[in-house]
């Protein structure tokens, strides 16, 4: 059986993009930062994330039955840091606007999701979240924030010559 440590260590070498996940709950704003969040359909559009169950955060998420998503810049590690750390006054030194549901929004990020959680199903030490979109817009300019075998990383950017597949060169049809 492949050890946890090993298996952390392969996935860590699958880039990610890093989002923040906020919900505002009766005890006030909640958030997490999470790198497992991904598209799962366009009709109707679902997104997926994973919280671990140790988590202290996604217990009041889940109760409050949706969450904003702020899709992370470049220029944002050290708000992503303040995310990952427990007992951090996260809210604090940061603009924050709201979603269309009050879940709290950072100011700055690239883009903006509204979801509301349609499935949870336990997944080995995580949930895996299942959630609608009800609303979200494009933000920023810059580039994403990236986390690659443990730390953040920069995009190399690339040309926008042709390609022999067709479209521009470093597109990826999947």
């Amino acid at each position: 059986m492949l050890e946890q440590r090993a298996f952390r260590n392969i996935l860590g070498h699958f880039a990610t993009g890093v989002a923040l996940i906020t919900a505002q709950t009766p005890k006030g704003p909640v958030g997490l930062a999470v790198n497992s969040f991904t598209s799962v359909s366009l009709n109707p559009p679902l997104v997926a994330l994973c919280a671990a169950h140790t988590s202290t955060t996604w217990p009041a998420i889940r109760a409050s039955g949706g969450f904003a998503v702020t899709i992370l810049g470049e220029r944002q590690a050290e708000l992503c840091h303040t995310f990952s750390v427990r007992a951090a006054d996260r809210f604090s030194g940061q603009d924050w606007a709201l979603s269309h549901s009050g879940h709290p929004l950072a100011d700055d990020g690239l883009a903006w999701l509204d979801c509301r959680i349609s499935q949870v199903h336990a997944a080995g030490d995580h949930d895996l979240v299942i959630a609608e979109v009800t609303a979200g817009a494009l933000r920023g300019q810059t580039g994403p924030l990236v986390f690659h075998a443990g730390r953040f990383t920069r995009l190399m950017p690339t040309a926008l010559s042709e390609n022999p597949a067709g479209g521009r060169a470093g597109d990826c049809k999947v």
